[in-house]
């Protein structure tokens, strides 16, 4: 039976009642036993069906509770029910008269309609309003369709239908679809509705424009993104804070960085919102340094509350900094500012945590989250991962499991990864093979890259050619790239060869492999091969990033490249070397010169193992922390044989934990040995 409190409910009857008079009588008895004020739809409809004789009384009652009789008793005149009524009309008036024939107007029906729950609700109520004609202004209409839109249950489709029947649409409405698309992914339709806009003579307005740049913004636009600030330009809405701050973000999102930073510029008003949009627009290009430096301009005006949005965009920029002491400051700014910290921005301070070398305070804040999802559970799987920490990992796994949360492939890629920097081959591939069985999750090609990686890094390059081989799909150059590093890793020239040639057959234009194949070639010597490497990228015009080594000391990180001296305290760096070296010595330390892959003479190699990037920064990390500090480091290559040898002796001899993030993992060396065990 419909529960007495709910008009919704109620209206679901119509349908039931239409086709039954015994349901009408049982629906307006339900009616008149709650204490609602009844519609004037609900009692339009009950009283305008071919009720019996014998639920006249109900209808009677109902009616009486309206505040007018306009739609009531003209849907009865029309239907014939006033013919059996006489006493209906006798209440209302002691001299009857024949009221005004005309529908009653939609708006009394549309708080009913903002009363739905879901698209279900909604379609049902809005059908039987129809069906009793009633009129509807230009206002209501436009709301209907926003309800219809904008509503998280709502349905651009249905939305569309109503849109299509308003014979001359205002802005309003062509906001409000405008939007409404965006917000559904279709940024397209969003466009081509401004067009027909435009078409139709409806003059756009300052709400127009920002879900329009959004939606140049989703599809990288530029050209239209332009056209677009030409037209906001023309109409007098430049000085609008919200269209400025979409107008950065848009060209944030196209990549014109340097436009989003001269709108900012000009801008005599800024929110935080403003900053905020270009703070992501620097992260979203990879511009961390710039990112952070804008963050504390935007603290120094006094913005401090920041949003949560450009919070994770700072995060981001630690992490990928390896700026542990500004990812701590931030974390106590949201602790500060925010009352309570979502799933995603916890997940993105483990994620901080863990990439920054302090796996120990990202285990802390995964820990004592309230909830997780799938992508914390990722985020710490494959933070223990880079850790070599890989039997954790896999517990980490096996707590989502007993969680109930269902692994995805990206999980997945997690945990083949951890058992790839741990060795654990065995276990890798035993779910590697349980994935589909257990979870129905079909191998992708990342997925079997990972299991490549993992062969790899163990020594067994046969068998993961052998896999590649096999692949239910053609390998793409991330597969082969796999297999060329394990070549390089292990020594083997002939596989490596075979890697190579179908690595540059996929992907001929990536610096990077072709150094890789170079550097197997010199560990072979074989140096014609070299230089014919060094020719052909030359050739393509291809160049390799610099290696490079970061270093945060005091919050503020600094930049060191091989045989560095362009940094401001670069004499003190090199005495620091000499006295390292020196100290080396009675260690046995002896600098392993094949890892120079130049055909130079011994002094030349041993000078310029001496000057790689990452014992300088180490040097200048010694200098300038307290005895006993933990100094942490980042590449962006991978460490070569002699400074993991190097780094190494050094904690040893200084009593130092030194933690280097290299491009493939996390080494933590302590008392002269280091976390990897080999597997790098």
């Amino acid at each position: 039976m419909v529960g007495p409190a709910d008009p919704i409910a109620l209206v679901r009857t119509f349908t039931f009642a239409e086709k039954s008079p015994s349901w009408a009588c049982k629906a307006s008895i339900v009616a008149l036993k709650s204490s609602l004020n009844i519609s004037v739809v609900f009692t339009t409809f009950i009283c305008s069906i071919s009720i019996p004789s014998t639920c006249l009384a109900s209808c009677t009652t109902l009616s009486a509770r309206l505040p007018s009789w306009d739609a009531c008793d003209s849907r009865m005149i029309r239907t014939s029910v006033l013919q059996q009524t006489p006493l209906l009309v006798a209440q209302e008036d002691p001299k009857p008269q024949i009221p005004e024939l005309r529908p009653s107007k939609g708006q009394e029906c549309f708080p009913l309609l903002q009363r739905c729950k879901s698209m279900e609700e909604f379609k049902q109520v809005h059908a039987q309003i129809l069906k009793l004609g009633f009129d509807w202004d230009s206002c209501h209409t436009g709301s209907l369709v926003a309800t219809c839109a904008l509503s998280n249950w709502g349905s651009m489709d249905y939305a569309c239908s109503i849109f299509r029947q308003i014979d001359e649409p205002g802005s309003f409405e062509f906001n409000t679809m405008i939007r409404g698309h965006v917000k559904d992914m279709n940024p397209k339709t969003a466009l081509f509705l401004y067009e027909e806009m435009q078409e139709r003579g409806v003059k756009p307005d300052n709400f127009t424009y920002p879900s329009l740049l959004k939606a140049c913004a989703h599809l990288s636009a530029l050209g239209e993104g332009i056209q677009i600030h030409g037209h906001v330009f023309k109409l007098g809405f430049e000085a609008d804070l919200i269209v400025q701050n979409s107008l950065i973000n848009m060209y944030g999102k196209c990549g014109e960085i340097k436009l989003s930073c001269k709108v900012f510029e000009k801008m005599h008003q800024r929110s935080i919102a403003s900053w905020s949009a270009l703070i992501a627009a620097y992260a979203n290009l990879g511009m961390w340094w710039e990112c952070l430096r804008l963050f504390g301009e935007m603290g120094s005006v006094g913005y401090w509350r920041a949003e949560e949005s450009t919070l994770v965009s700072v995060l981001s920029s630690c992490t990928h900094l390896g700026a542990l002491g500004l990812g701590r400051c931030t974390h106590g700014s949201l602790l500060r500012n925010m009352s309570g910290l979502n799933v995603i921005v916890e997940t993105s301070l483990v994620d901080m945590y863990v990439r920054c070398g302090s796996l120990e305070n990202g285990l802390c804040v995964f820990h004592n989250m309230p909830k997780k999802n799938q992508l914390s559970y990722s985020v710490m799987i494959s933070g223990l991962a880079i850790h070599g920490r890989g039997h954790e990992a896999l517990d980490v796994f096996s707590d989502m499991l007993k969680e109930g949360l269902k692994p995805d492939a990206v999980i997945y890629v997690s945990v083949l990864s951890a058992c790839s920097h741990a060795g654990l081959v065995n276990e890798g591939l035993c779910w590697f093979n349980r994935m589909k069985a257990e979870h129905r999750i079909e191998p992708t090609i990342q997925l079997y890259s990972c299991v490549v990686d993992l062969m790899g890094r163990a020594g067994m390059l046969n068998e993961a050619y052998e896999l590649i081989k096999t692949m239910p799909m053609k390998p793409n150059d991330v597969v082969w790239r796999c297999l060329l590093s394990a070549c390089k890793v292990h020594q083997d020239l002939e596989m490596g060869e075979i890697a190579g040639r179908n690595l540059f057959q996929l992907n001929p234009h990536n610096a990077s492999d072709y150094v890789l194949l170079s550097n197997i070639y010199a560990l072979a010597q074989r140096w014609e091969d070299v230089a014919k490497m060094r020719k052909e990228m030359k050739h393509k015009g291809l160049t390799q990033m610099p290696g490079f080594s970061l270093v945060e000391v005091k919050r503020k990180v600094h930049k060191f490249v091989s045989d560095d001296k362009s940094h401001p305290q670069w004499n003190a760096v090199y005495e620091m070397m000499h006295q390292m070296e020196w100290q080396l010595r009675f260690e046995g330390y002896s600098a392993d010169t094949s890892q120079v892959l130049f055909n130079v003479d011994e002094a030349e190699k041993r000078q310029r193992l001496s000057r790689h990037s990452q014992k300088l920064a180490m040097a200048f990390a010694l200098i300038h922390t307290c005895q006993g500090s933990t100094v942490r480091i980042v590449k962006n290559h991978r460490m070569c044989n002699d400074c993991h040898t190097y780094t190494g002796l050094i904690s040893k001899i200084f009593n130092r934990t030194i933690i280097v993030r290299d491009r493939n993992r996390f080494h933590h060396f302590k008392d002269g040995t280091c976390s990897c065990r080999g597997f790098w």
